[in-house]
């Protein structure tokens, strides 16, 4: 058995029930369904964000470590443009040159522009910070560890803001889950444990379960509703094109990055080959 089936099991018998030979309650079916389809909306929301994790790795990663190869592909191309031009004199290879150099040149005054806070690339890594909370330092890897998995999943089942009742209870899940997020967006572990004992040594509440068979109605309404809304998030996700790349390396996404440096690397040595040829 899975930790997600026997925590299920275990609320469900902490759950209310009729007494043994007592009619069951005309609420009782409607508690089951409102706590499965809770417990289903949380899985699938610990997917969505670990993805989106993914994602925003890939990312920072491919830009890091991949964006000096473009911007040396670039730089390759408008010189061969330019020494292509400057053999033949054509007036159609001066205007390739030109656009290929283009490319290449910086956007002009940006720095002065913005004060620092953003370039040609866009915003730099401190201004990124300051606006999403998130590290300057980028991550180590695309998917974080299975240590720093599975404690995100463990707490995202035990703190969701989902499994309140109260405002206030659901305010507080809601700013711990925020540090759980960040913490796992950064594969911190040992941030992740500390979490984790944080939320053991916390309040415990009891699950107040709606008695009116309206309000569990309602429930199950907005659980669909937040349940699709979610669906629409994870296809954009998957729609993006690091999102497509890193579902068609879902086993190793770290490794992707290798194979597509590798294949960076071996177009900069052709045009490289390519740039020597013409200046000679």
């Amino acid at each position: 058995m899975t930790n997600s089936e026997a925590q299920t099991n275990q609320e469900a018998q902490q759950a209310p029930q009729s007494a043994p030979g007592a009619a069951p309650r005309p609420e009782e079916r409607l508690e089951r369904a409102v706590r499965a389809a809770e417990q289903a909306l949380i899985e699938f929301e610990i997917a969505l964000e670990t993805f989106r994790v993914e994602v925003e790795n890939f990312s920072r990663l491919h830009h890091q470590r991949l964006g000096p190869m473009y911007a040396r592909l670039d730089e390759l191309d408008a010189l061969i443009a330019e020494a292509v031009a400057t053999r033949s004199g054509d007036a159609e290879d001066l205007r390739r040159a030109q656009e290929a150099r283009a490319l290449v040149l910086p956007m002009p005054q940006v720095e002065e522009l913005f004060q620092g806070w953003m370039d040609s690339d866009g915003l730099s890594p401190e201004a990124q910070s300051m606006l999403t909370e998130r590290s300057v330092q980028p991550p180590a890897r695309v998917r974080p560890s299975e240590e720093a998995r599975r404690i995100f999943r463990e707490l995202v089942r035990k703190a969701h803001p989902d499994l309140a009742r109260e405002e206030a209870e659901r305010e507080r899940r809601e700013a711990f889950i925020v540090r759980v997020n960040a913490a796992y967006a950064d594969g911190d572990a040992k941030a992740l444990h500390e979490l984790a004992e944080e939320w053991e040594a916390g309040p415990r509440l009891e699950p107040q379960w709606p008695s009116r068979s309206e309000e569990l109605y309602a429930r199950l309404e907005w659980l669909a509703q937040r349940k699709e809304m979610l669906a629409t998030t994870a296809a954009e996700l998957e729609s993006s094109a690091i999102g497509a790349m890193i579902k068609m390396a879902q086993n190793d996404p770290d490794g992707l990055l290798e194979e597509i440096a590798e294949q960076l690397l071996a177009q900069v040595a052709e045009r490289e080959a390519r740039l020597a040829e013409l200046r000679n």
